[in-house]
């Protein structure tokens, strides 16, 4: 009786834990997609904090109405603050051939005896068995060998735009951007997550900024759906590659 409420709790667990529940309630109708929210109210959330440099005073030009770093006359139409929103320009083309290969071999040896110690050695078969030979104490020889081989061959293209919020402007005047896309089509949702720091400078005139321009970005492209379902492996499969050790 024990057992069988320990396997129902652990099915509890392993349900609770693979997002089986949601899933379940999706059958028949295909992904959800999630509600628009206010970035900095999500539960994983945290403020930015980067290296500052020293204020300084804002330079004012007298009897003029042009603004430094302004690109228009009468008003900049790039984003500034906070609620802001600038189009991220993502074009990744990442390509990474890497081959290696590794061959290591060992051989030890180790020998001690006593053949002689101030004539004592012949009293060693009071406390040793007769055979021991006195010259050959010990003998230990241990030999080791491995191979191995790894090849990587990758290629990935990645070409997207996201509209990114201004969540905070840090104070040296840089912007903190977060952004979300989910688009579902055939029962498959496709998510878009991207967050990082850009410089106001590096915006251009129709509102856009590249992601190479980003610091710390955070780009974020997959979904879920039945046929991401059926790309990963089980959950079980998954656990038993961690933490299986052979």
């Amino acid at each position: 009786m024990i057992g069988l409420r320990l396997l129902l709790l652990a099915s509890a667990l392993a349900l609770v834990g693979c997002n089986a529940p949601q899933r379940l309630s999706e059958i028949g109708r295909g992904p959800q997609l999630s509600a628009i929210e206010n970035p900095t109210a999500r539960p994983d959330w945290r403020p930015v904090s980067l290296p500052m440099p020293a204020p300084q005073e804002p330079v004012r030009t007298a009897n003029s109405l042009w603004r430094p770093g302004a690109r228009a006359f009468f008003k900049d139409q790039r984003a500034a603050q906070v609620g802001d929103i600038v189009t991220v320009l993502v074009s990744i083309r990442d390509e990474a051939q890497l081959e290696n290969s590794s061959t290591r071999s060992r051989n030890n040896g180790e020998s001690m005896g006593l053949p002689a110690l101030l004539g004592l050695e012949s009293s060693l078969t009071r406390i040793l068995p007769n055979t021991v030979n006195p010259a050959e104490l010990v003998r230990a020889n241990s030999t080791g060998s491995s191979t191995g081989s790894g090849k990587i061959d990758r290629s990935e293209t990645v070409t997207l735009r996201v509209a990114a919020v201004v969540t905070q402007v840090l104070p040296n005047g840089n912007l903190v951007l977060s952004g979300r896309q989910e688009v579902r089509v055939n029962n498959e949702l496709r998510e878009l997550a991207i967050q990082g720091v850009i410089r106001p400078q590096d915006i251009a005139s129709d509102n856009t900024v590249r992601h190479d321009r980003m610091a710390e970005a955070r780009i974020a492209y997959g979904g879920r759906g039945m046929i991401s379902d059926v790309q990963q492996p089980r959950y079980g499969q998954q656990l038993l590659d961690i933490i299986l050790p052979f």
